[in-house]
């Protein structure tokens, strides 16, 4: 299914480039926080989350089956026997962070359960790893919590138990409705399914469903792709994620299962996109940074008009917070000028966390030229748009990045003042692109392997 490229921008940006969940990204970690370095960022930045508190992301890795477009951090098992330790590991690695922080409750102003997939566990099992993490941390009045679930092995039994605790947001694994496409990515699922969970969580008091979509898919056509975007629309969820697939098979096996002849790339790639974003925004969606969509009647469209709109390791959030502590295995914390990921190994953070050790694998502390490109990158991320004429945001390296703009602002996808950059509208689809430009460590050091998925 590959495509020549006949569109110029198509053929001159579709590169290898980063999603920009953080930066520096993860291959650029290079210089790993020790426990107490780690505990000291995260305690400096609690003392600065007076207005919205910390966010909590906990990593739940079952599932039953492997989706083969995935990327995530995973244990396939039917068995049951895993979750009980697990759950009690991730409790335990909270009470180290309690002991080590020197806090007896966690104020949270966001709390995440991702995957994998959470909704493995049983209502039963929920309540238990729930009722656990609430005897340690207190939401904030305004606080938010949502869940990754799999609507083929949701119920409302499940949304009822997370709802007790104030969960109000779900974020449905829908990929795609077209059927062959579902075959070979091994994610079989019914509209009525997905219909069913979502009007469960409604029925609940959730305030916000949202559907992840993916194009790029295998076997995935525009005529497939318009008739997901028809049962979308029938559903009409408040959010979606639009996202770009990522095929890395040197780092997922399990993406082998199909070739790059089955795959839509380039023009082809970018059309399936551009027909989803343009049925999206006939339904009445608004586009929101990197491949999000939301009604305008959404907490998410709410924040990116009021100028509270944040982008982290979970996503795009509709407020502010730091630090995030991951727990659970590969999960990812953020301390603002620090960043840790736990053991990716189950059963070595296992291990470590009986041990009473943070499962600290990797990390970075960030120095002042990582802060400053960070903070631009955010920026362009979430708004669209930065500026560097305050000593504050402004580094040595900035007048390379400038250098690089200068094409993408030929090609019409930024505009560029003295010492700011605005990507315009034709420019939203190149926003990785963009903000490459601003990456100190990928311009000092390209990867002589590949490392990242194509940005079209």
């Amino acid at each position: 299914m590959n495509a020549r490229l006949a569109d110029p921008l198509v053929a001159k940006y579709d590169v290898a480039g980063p999603r920009y969940t953080s930066y520096p990204t993860v291959p650029y970690w290079d210089a790993t926080p020790s426990a107490g370095q780690w505990v000291e960022r995260i305690g400096a930045a609690l003392a600065d989350a007076d207005e919205h508190g910390a966010a909590l992301y906990l990593h739940i890795p079952f599932c039953r089956a492997l989706c083969t477009f995935c990327g995530c951090n995973t244990r396939i098992t039917r068995s049951h026997d895993f979750v009980a330790p697990y759950t009690r590991s991730l409790l335990a690695e909270l009470d180290l962070y309690r002991q080590q922080l020197g806090i007896s409750q966690l104020q949270f102003g966001e709390l995440h359960f991702g995957g994998g997939t959470p909704t493995f566990l049983t209502p039963e099992e929920l309540e238990a790893l729930l009722a656990g993490l609430f005897e340690r941390v207190q939401a904030r009045d305004d606080a938010v919590a949502s869940i990754e679930v799999d609507p083929r092995v949701t119920s409302a039994a499940q949304l009822a138990v997370l709802a007790r605790y104030g969960f109000r947001r779900i974020s449905l694994g829908v990929q795609d409705f077209d059927p062959q496409v579902q075959q070979i990515v091994n994610r079989v699922q019914s509209e009525q399914q997905v219909r069913e969970v979502s009007e469960a969580a409604r029925a609940l008091g959730y305030s916000s469903v949202n559907f992840d979509l993916i194009y790029g898919l295998p076997l995935q056509t525009l005529a497939s792709v318009d008739a997901t975007m028809d049962a979308v629309c029938r559903l009409r969820p408040d959010r979606i994620a639009l996202y770009g697939y990522a095929h890395v098979p040197w780092i997922r096996p399990g993406q082998r299962r199909f070739t790059e002849i089955d795959l839509p790339e380039g023009d082809a790639k970018r059309a399936l996109y551009e027909l989803g974003r343009a049925r999206l925004e006939a339904e009445g969606y608004r586009e929101i940074g990197l491949d999000h969509f939301a009604l305008e009647t959404d907490s998410l469209w709410q924040a990116l008009t009021g100028g509270t709109l944040h982008r982290n390791f979970m996503g795009y959030t509709t407020a502010f917070t730091r630090p995030m502590i991951g727990l659970g295995v590969s999960s990812i914390g953020d301390a603002g000028d620090a960043f840790a990921q736990n053991e990716k190994d189950l059963q070595r953070y296992q291990e470590r966390v009986a041990l009473g050790e943070l499962p600290i694998q990797r990390g970075h502390l960030l120095d002042p030229e990582d802060q400053v490109l960070r903070r631009h990158i955010l920026r362009l991320m979430t708004r669209l748009e930065t500026r560097w004429d305050e000593p504050a945001d402004y580094t040595g390296y900035m007048a390379t990045a400038a250098e690089r703009l200068a094409e993408p602002a030929a090609d019409g996808l930024v505009q560029l003042g003295a010492a700011s950059c605005r990507v315009t509208e034709k420019g939203r689809g190149y926003l990785r692109n963009i903000c490459m430009a601003f990456d100190a460590r990928l311009a000092r050091r390209m990867p002589d392997k590949a490392l990242f998925s194509r940005t079209v």
